[in-house]
């Protein structure tokens, strides 16, 4: 397993193959790919390429960070592990109840003293 690239600011209209295309000058490309919105398919704009050596990847983070690829800048760097995340799932947590107490209204409330 090879050292594993992210990139950053990528055109939407970008594919995998082209992103592989563009980092194979440096070296063996393991994988090449670019993270889809799961809701939209739509590209997300960052992708992670996986080189086949440290110093492929070394040359290919120096050489490509910065370098324009169909019209906007990359952000080329080694890829972090991802931090482990707290568990995220139902709705909202924590907020409490709102209890609110005796707001009057609604009928029948009160002596009004009508003729009725």
């Amino acid at each position: 397993m090879g050292k594993k690239i992210y990139v950053g600011n990528l055109s939407y209209s970008l594919d995998d193959q082209s992103l592989a295309d563009t980092f194979a000058e440096f070296g063996n490309v393991e994988s090449a790919r670019i993270v889809i919105d799961r809701e939209t398919g739509r590209s997300k704009g960052f992708a992670f390429v996986e080189m086949s050596t440290d110093d492929e990847a070394a040359t290919a983070i120096a050489k490509l960070n910065g370098v324009e690829l169909m019209g906007r800048a990359m952000n080329v760097s080694e890829a972090k592990p991802m931090a482990p995340r707290e568990n995220r799932g139902g709705f909202g947590g924590g907020r409490g109840g709102g209890g609110g107490g005796n707001r009057g209204g609604g009928f029948g409330g009160g002596n009004r003293g009508g003729r009725f």
